[in-house]
């Protein structure tokens, strides 16, 4: 059986017997947990275990697990930084924060690797505007620059740990005031005004970039569409104007940002003609059945191909924490929720 193009979650710290069948169905190739689904790290191993038991291949597990607001699993994982943090000192201290990144991209890939999770929707690469709440303290840096250069770094890190990155959201979401989780936020720039907040993923897409996730913003001067319905923004610009071969996941199309484009089949429909390969539907049980019963798609070997690349390698050993590796980039990001030294400009 391959892996089919759904990402779908589940309900609790156990699978049930719902979750089990809808699993074992052909259009789901990917699982993503939330903090509902974590008690310890034992308790999270065996359910990792219990999913890959489930299908052959296995499969693909995902977490948003970024640091700062967003870190899923808190309780016997490293509490990460923010990416601000990461970002507040490039200007001044540029290689010290493009280590600090590498540090903060391996240690949050070597953590869940140690527990056989696959991947984690990281790292964020929007602009910091000062517009978004939602996006806020996620982002690294105003200047894009600033944004590729750490997250390059970031994603060497990841790399090192096995783990494959996934930048979002898609062309940008750090100019918009509403939340895509609760409405559907329109950014009305101009294309020309974008290639700013495209610039890091030309950085990361000349650095070998695995996994682009795009989000759930109109932008009325390019699409009418949402960029992750469409065809313009995800197949058109992404794939062949910025030359990326990579996975291209929607953002969750259960989320109300695009409630209005139709039922769940019906959105799902739509971005995977847009040319998206993964289609999460997420905490929405009804929706997923849905799906998964009026979704008729056609196979796609090049998207299973690509999916399959998100694959992470070799797990550490559970005692990674024991390493002085670990141990020490423990030690060093503890540092960057200091406040920046004071900086006295002009006489005493």
């Amino acid at each position: 059986m391959s892996l089919g193009p759904l990402m779908i979650d589940i309900s609790g710290t156990r699978l049930n017997n719902e979750d089990k069948e809808v699993l074992r169905h052909p259009l789901v190739g990917s699982v993503i947990l939330f903090t509902r689904n974590y008690q310890d790290l034992a308790q999270l191993s065996a359910l990792v275990a219990e999913i890959r038991a489930i299908r052959t291949p296995a499969l693909l597990i995902a977490v948003d697990h970024e640091g700062g607001r967003v870190q899923r699993f808190r309780e016997g994982f490293t509490r990460l930084p923010a990416a601000r943090l990461l970002g507040r000192r490039i200007g001044s201290e540029r290689r010290e924060s493009l280590h600090m990144a590498t540090l903060a991209g391996w240690l949050m890939a070597i953590e869940l690797r140690r527990v056989g999770v696959d991947f984690s929707f990281a790292p964020c690469v929007d602009l910091d505007y000062g517009s978004s709440e939602v996006i806020g303290d996620r982002a690294l840096h105003r200047d894009p620059e600033a944004v590729g250069t750490l997250a390059v770094a970031y994603m060497g890190g990841m790399r090192e740990a096995g783990m494959a990155a996934t930048a979002k959201h898609f062309p940008g979401h750090g100019a918009v005031v509403a939340d895509s989780h609760v409405a559907l936020p329109v950014d009305r720039r101009a294309f020309a005004d974008l290639e700013e907040d495209m610039r890091p993923y030309r950085l990361l897409i000349d650095n070998q970039l695995s996994g682009v996730l795009i989000s759930h913003v109109v932008f009325p001067q390019i699409d009418a569409l949402p960029a992750s319905l469409s065809p313009r923004w995800v197949s058109s610009i992404l794939r062949s104007d910025l030359n990326f071969h990579g996975c291209i996941f929607a953002d969750d199309l259960s989320m109300a940002g695009v409630a209005s484009y139709g039922d769940a089949p019906a959105r799902t429909q739509l971005a995977h003609e847009a040319g998206c390969d993964v289609l999460p539907v997420c905490n929405d049980r009804k929706s997923v059945h849905a799906v998964l019963d009026n979704f008729k798609p056609e196979v796609n070997p090049a998207s299973q191909a690509r999916l399959v690349r998100m694959r992470a390698r070799s797990e550490p050993p559970l005692n990674i924490t024991s390493s002085i590796q670990w141990q020490e980039a423990v030690r060093q990001l503890e540092s960057l929720s200091a406040p920046p030294p004071l900086e006295l400009h002009g006489r005493s």
